[in-house]
């Protein structure tokens, strides 16, 4: 190893209104801390760290693109782009009102709430890179 430390990093942003938030961006705020650690555990030996930022979006932000709550990147990228995924949006609840939020297609299933499954299938793609190829 050449002594420089990769990383993958798994941005997270929702609405969070007077310290709440939905319960699908609840949901998904668990599973995030969930896959970041299998994701560690599976990386680790590669000498891969496993970086989760949160990112808190105040109302306004959220009433000019719903959107951009509940939105998860790795390494940049949309996690619908690491799966080959479609984005839609269902009304939500809570802090969010009635607003349309945020879901993702897979294989036609339809996540409000993202599982960690699926942000482990995003990361384990999105590190490739940085693994070893098996010949």
């Amino acid at each position: 190893m050449n002594g420089t430390r990769k990383a993958l990093r798994i941005q997270w942003q929702r609405l969070v209104d007077e310290g709440e938030t939905c319960q699908r961006c609840g949901a998904t705020e668990a599973a995030l801390e969930e896959a970041r650690r299998r994701l560690q555990e599976s990386l680790a030996p590669w000498g891969i760290t496993v970086v989760l930022e949160k990112t808190a979006l105040d109302p306004a932000a959220f009433a000019q693109d719903p959107q951009q709550s509940n939105l998860v990147l790795i390494n940049d990228r949309p996690l619908e782009d690491w799966l080959q995924a479609q984005t839609g949006q269902s009304p939500c609840c809570g802090p969010c009102g009635d607003a349309d939020c945020r879901t993702l297609t897979v294989n036609g299933k339809v996540y409000e709430a993202i599982p960690a499954a699926l942000i482990v299938q995003g990361g384990l793609l999105a590190a490739r890179p940085f693994l070893p190829t098996i010949g």
